[in-house]
């Protein structure tokens, strides 16, 4: 979900670049006319990492396709006002228009070719399959990808502002597939009437409401016309609304009210705070969640936005609560209903640090691990096994006494090492 603490223009180009990729094909490549330079190839390689670019008749897509620029035709040219029709390749290996993937694939690995530009029967550009996007096909199979067009999926945050009706269209004019409106308290009219101008303007984009955490609240985002919800209010690890505000809920009965009450009209629902290690995902996904949001759990990760420091000898990274000081300065107001040129700002959260916990490639597949043990120690198969056990009573949760909590923990042994995965 791509956040909108932006323009509208980049918001939307992020989700263009997104649906450009279509399952190793390239819809919409960056390409050049005839009249580029070579210092104009040199300056998009400088700004965009590449420089494989089709050269067109027209300088677009849709144009016949005269030759192909890599870095190995320009590497060694003195002169960048020198032409790219005399340094660029002509004689190419090209795809039909119409070839599936595995055949790309095959091409390309048989021309040993870095770029396998497609084109139609009369010779123009139709799309571009590049090595590495195929070599991504390959490493990440379970990526999201729309069974119809074969594009990744891709959504996008939005408030309940009037500006952000501008940028719903700009949103589902580049093809986003889900709308998250973003509020701390989304039973509002602002959110449903966000909700209903949005599925009678993009009826195909589907609309993620909320946050909310009684079925009342959630009964009114239904009726408005969601396809969705998020539940949660003051559980997050730096969000300080039950104490500043003294409004709230506690996540599990949240979760399980919310759920209970949203599943008779076949609306999932995306639990959001509260979640701290692997077994309160479990705990979520039985209390009737159909997914998690991790915030803080995957704030200390390489792929995470922010800068590394060291605090004690441990590696840390910043991270925000979209309540805090610092984030209302950058915009985050907005979600509050506060402006953000208000000189009085109420702060619902906080700003801290998490420790380093790698990278997503390992840290994603260990909480995948995680989840699949859990069920199988419940006996369970599925997540739609474990919610129908939960309704039909043989799923249940225990109290456990303080013994009990005790005896469930780490005990009677010193010195403990941990791997960093775990609760933090």
């Amino acid at each position: 979900i791509i956040h909108y603490n932006c323009s509208i223009e980049e918001q939307a180009e992020m989700v263009r670049s997104v649906k450009r990729y279509k399952n190793g094909f390239i819809n919409d490549p960056f390409t050049m006319g005839p009249d580029a330079t070579v210092g104009d190839v040199r300056k998009v390689k400088a700004e965009r990492g590449f420089s494989g670019i089709p050269i067109t008749e027209s300088g677009k897509i849709g144009s016949k396709l005269l030759g192909m620029v890599c870095t190995r035709d320009f590497d060694f040219a003195g002169d960048d006002q020198l032409s790219v029709t005399d340094v660029m390749t002509r004689d190419l290996v090209v795809a039909k228009e119409g070839c599936t993937l595995a055949q790309a694939n095959d091409l390309m690995k048989s021309s040993k070719k870095g770029k396998l530009p497609i084109v139609n029967e009369q010779g123009d550009l139709v799309a571009l399959i590049s090595r590495t996007d195929l070599l991504k096909n390959r490493d990440f199979p379970n990526c999201s990808i729309d069974k119809t067009s074969k594009q990744l999926l891709c959504g996008a945050a939005v408030g309940t502002r009037d500006t952000d009706y501008e940028r719903v269209k700009a949103l589902a004019a580049e093809g986003v597939d889900v709308i998250v409106i973003d509020s701390a308290q989304g039973d509002s009219t602002f959110q449903a009437a966000m909700i209903r101008f949005i599925k009678a303007n993009c009826p195909a984009v589907d609309v993620v409401a909320g946050n909310v955490v009684t079925a009342l609240q959630a009964a009114h985002l239904i009726q408005a016309g969601c396809d969705g919800l998020r539940c949660g209010m003051g559980v997050g690890s730096i969000c300080t609304t039950q104490e500043v505000m003294a409004c709230g809920r506690p996540q599990a009965v949240s979760i399980f009210q919310v759920a209970r009450f949203a599943k008779q009209f076949d609306i999932p629902v995306v639990a959001d705070g509260g979640i701290r290690s692997p077994g309160h995902i479990m705990k979520a996904l039985t209390l009737g969640a159909s997914c998690v949001m991790m915030g803080s759990m995957l704030a200390g990760t390489h792929e995470a936005p922010g800068t590394w420091f060291y605090r004690d000898g441990i590696r840390m990274k910043k991270y925000r609560g979209m309540g805090s000081k610092e984030a209302m300065e950058k915009g985050s107001s907005t979600r509050y209903l506060m402006d953000s040129k208000s000189t009085i700002r109420v702060e619902q959260g906080v700003s801290g640090a998490v420790a380093d916990k790698g990278t997503l490639h390992h840290f994603l597949p260990h909480l995948h691990m995680c989840l699949r043990q859990a069920l199988q120690d419940v006996g369970i198969k599925s997540l739609a096994e474990l919610h129908h056990g939960v309704r039909e009573g043989f799923v249940k949760f225990e109290k456990r006494t303080p013994a009990a909590q005790s005896e469930g923990r780490v005990h009677t042994v010193q010195h403990v090492q941990s791997t960093g995965f775990g609760a933090q």
